[in-house]
């Protein structure tokens, strides 16, 4: 079947850019006073390129890649829950440095305009590569897809392992943690928040 190209629109939000400079010469000298003041040498053979390796490897997890946010009109009235499941998710605990990584179920129930599905993963990478706490990431990912694509309702789940707790402390590896932040439809409709959860895995 032909298609016009009066079908093919595609309006991009906008363009989401990096975050602030990262001053790596400043980040290398910080990572070998942290090496002398834990009783190692940066100047050693083994160390001595450390401090660059750990100054860029930051700058990496710290700096999300740049992406248009396209949407496509949502010609056929689709009105049924889009859900992405098992999004990787990766990111660093603002309280110890340590990473933390899971997964992120993240759907919404179309409005005027649809997503292309690889920006919902897109969204989750911007708010990730940060220092974070898992709670406000999760609620981050959905106040902006709620406010930049107006669907009727925005559910977003995370279930990550924290390094801080299976590294140290409590030790509780294995442990995951499970945050959601639901708006619209899926945060009053008991139906819908219910068909939401469960296709993501989870109990409401």
């Amino acid at each position: 079947m032909a298609i016009s190209a009066d079908l093919e629109p595609v309006s991009p939000l906008r363009i989401v850019a990096g975050r602030e400079h990262i001053d790596l010469p400043a980040a290398e000298r910080a990572v070998a006073d942290l090496l002398r003041a834990l009783g190692r040498d940066p100047d050693s053979a083994h160390l001595a390129d450390t401090p660059r390796r750990v100054a860029g490897a930051y700058a990496e997890m710290l700096t999300p890649r740049e992406f248009a946010l396209t949407t496509f009109p949502n010609d056929e009235g689709y009105d049924e829950l889009v859900l992405a499941k098992d999004i990787p998710v990766q990111s660093l605990c603002e309280h110890h440095l340590l990473p933390f990584q899971g997964v992120a179920h993240v759907g919404y129930l179309p409005g005027d305009r649809i997503l292309g599905l690889s920006k919902l993963a897109r969204v989750v990478e911007l708010f990730a590569r940060d220092f974070q706490v898992q709670e406000r990431l999760t609620k981050q990912v959905a106040d902006w897809l709620q406010g930049h694509l107006a669907p009727k309702g925005v559910g977003v789940v995370i279930e990550a392992e924290h390094q801080c707790m299976s590294l140290r402390g409590v030790r509780a590896v294995g442990s995951r943690t499970v945050t959601s932040a639901l708006h619209g439809v899926l945060r009053d409709k008991p139906s819908s928040r219910q068909e939401f959860f469960a296709l993501t895995g989870l109990t409401p």
